[in-house]
């Protein structure tokens, strides 16, 4: 079953490319529940198969992954809070797992200091699509927003690409650890 679902995942990839993984990471960094750990690995891996250049995947990763958290700055700088706070609380944001509860922890995390938040946020699962959002209510600088969510992401995006890269790699090792593992 792990098989199926990570060859379905390859093939997504595979037929997407470059593109596909920015797309997928801006919609994974901005409101739409999506995790990166099932887009970059997989294009990650068939880059260590030859079928796709690693740097590149680096990059449209984390492009997609600016993108998609300017996008959520942007939607919080203009609407403001109580707008975004109202939509937090809607039935609609509720199908995406996010409250006024989830907004608020961010925005207190964020205020805390935020450059290292904006920094550490991206490297923090949830925290990742939500951190953009108080920086926009405080209209943090844009540049300094841009280069300190770019640098975070690069580096997660980095970290999922070698997990990626690293299990194409040794595949033999994995095949016998998931065969013994079936066993047990």
């Amino acid at each position: 079953m792990l098989e199926t679902f990570f060859g379905f995942l390859l093939n997504i990839t595979e037929g997407l490319g470059y593109w596909g993984v920015g797309i997928l990471m801006a919609i994974e960094s901005s409101f739409i529940p999506m995790p990166s750990e099932i887009i970059v690995p997989p294009a990650a891996y068939l880059a260590s198969l030859g079928k796709m250049n690693i740097w590149l995947v680096v990059f449209f990763g984390t492009a997609g992954s600016v993108i998609g958290a300017i996008f959520n700055y942007l939607l919080a700088y203009y609407l403001g809070r109580p707008l975004v706070y109202k939509i937090a609380d809607s039935q609609f944001s509720k199908f995406l797992f996010i409250n006024s509860e989830k907004i608020m922890r961010a925005e207190k995390y964020f205020l805390k200091n935020s450059i290292s938040a904006t920094f550490v946020g991206r490297l923090i699962p949830v925290i990742r699509q939500l951190i953009s959002i108080p920086a926009g209510f405080s209209k943090m600088n844009f540049l300094l927003f841009v280069f300190y969510t770019a640098l975070g992401s690069l580096i997660w995006v980095s970290i999922l690409a070698w997990l990626g890269y690293f299990i194409g790699y040794n595949q033999e090792l994995l095949h016998k650890y998931y065969k013994k593992l079936l066993l047990s």
